[in-house]
């Protein structure tokens, strides 16, 4: 009887997510410290929230177009309805109202979530990605968008940004709205429009459509209303120049209420936008909840590192390890396991050979994985208690006892 040919299950991932081999994770790991580092300097406490949640949270408050087509649905064996998050905003609303009595405004939280939508892969947009989110919540003044425009401008800078490679683009939920009820449109037509504004760009055919929707020509207010004025005039009072006036910016979430914002790339390899965000004051209402005034942002690790690698901005690849423990033959590598145990109870990071490799394979084992000294060890280490440690860029050497390895690489 033949057999039947095997068949090789694929290799490759599922189509718009990644694979993080150890220098993407490297690159990915750099750009979620920068973020934990700024939002702690501001004073923000991190949190977290599960992948999962019921579907209807989504409905009415995010996006229509996230909701009916982007979204990963599935019934679960309870026959309940549930969402892969594609954004982390609902949940850290749903988490505010559940303890909105217990908790002590205003409230500064972050997370760093990985969100799921199902989009057309493309530069900057995948079907899954790892998201900064930064929100304050208590503050109803424009103190608080001062303070989340601000976070998100020391971003940029600890990215290492000059600020003349990144705008930051302000407008007005509250006048749109205003403009948008005087063309006398119903709150569907309103929201239609909302969406076609924010894709714009990707429209050829963007002004016609916006004439049969409205019923007349439509044109963008050419004067900024006093809250984009004021925040503008306190954003420069401190600082942050790089700020203007965008009358078509949108944001295509339902739930904003005021003030808006995203920055973009100045660079025309990449003139799109990074990341934004706004206020969002009746967001917890739907949970039968008093509303609390909020400000938030997202910024997307996809995006982010678009913009790093287009301006030379992501640091050279390195090693966590700081030794690797060579030998020369396999009977050594108990006595370099011992020593590397000591050295780690230390804080060292160090690796050991367990193979039988030449040294010379060995060394370039170690430099191939950027590791930047190496001690080799045989029966003149082991009997002395003396090394000698190598750099390995440089091929300097000098003879260190155990303890002079940790002063030496300290």
């Amino acid at each position: 009887m033949a057999s039947k040919k095997a068949t090789s299950l694929s290799t490759d991932p599922y189509k718009g997510v990644r694979d993080f081999y150890p220098e993407e994770q490297a690159e990915l790991n750099y750009i979620l410290s920068v973020w934990r580092s700024v939002c702690e300097k501001f004073g923000y406490q991190e949190y977290h929230a599960s992948i999962l949640e019921p579907t209807e949270l989504y409905h009415g408050k995010t996006s229509e177009e996230i909701v009916n087509e982007q979204t990963y649905n599935f019934k679960d064996r309870g026959d309940r309805d549930v969402t892969l998050r594609p954004e982390m905003t609902p949940s850290v609303a749903r988490m505010v109202a559940a303890k909105r009595k217990e908790l002590q405004f205003p409230l500064r939280w972050y997370s760093i979530p990985n969100v799921f939508r199902y989009e057309r892969p493309q530069r900057g947009r995948l079907r899954e990605h790892w998201q900064l989110n930064a929100d304050l919540f208590g503050v109803s003044n424009l103190e608080a968008e001062v303070e989340i425009v601000s976070l998100a401008y020391s971003l940029m800078l600890q990215f290492g940004a000059e600020v003349d490679t990144f705008a930051i683009k302000v407008n007005s939920r509250r006048a749109v709205n205003e403009l948008f009820a005087s063309y006398n449109l119903s709150p569907v037509q309103q929201k239609q429009l909302r969406l076609l504004i924010d894709k714009k760009d990707k429209l050829k055919d963007f002004e016609a459509q916006v004439e049969a929707l409205v019923g007349s020509p439509f044109s963008f207010p050419t004067t900024a209303p006093k809250d984009v004025v004021e925040i503008i005039s306190k954003l420069k009072a401190i600082g942050i120049e790089n700020v203007l006036y965008d009358s078509s910016l949108m944001r295509g979430f339902d739930y904003y209420t005021g003030i808006v914002f995203e920055v973009f790339d100045t660079d025309p390899q990449n003139p799109r936008s990074l990341f934004g965000g706004g206020r969002y004051d009746e967001l917890l209402s739907i949970f039968g909840v008093d509303p609390v005034p909020t400000v938030g942002i997202a910024m997307g690790d996809v995006t982010a590192r678009d913009f790093l690698e287009t301006h030379n901005l992501l640091p050279e690849p390195s090693s966590k390890t700081k030794l690797f423990l060579a030998t020369l033959s396999s009977e050594f590598v108990p006595d370099a396991q011992r020593l590397g145990a000591t050295l780690r109870l230390k804080g060292l990071t160090v690796a050991v050979n367990l193979t039988d490799r030449k040294i010379g394979d060995q060394l370039k084992y170690a430099d191939k994985l950027r590791i930047p000294h190496v001690i080799v060890i045989g029966a003149d280490e082991v009997g002395s208690g003396s090394y000698k440690l190598k750099e390995l860029k440089t091929g300097a050497e000098k003879t260190v006892t155990s303890e002079g390895i940790i002063e030496a690489l300290a």
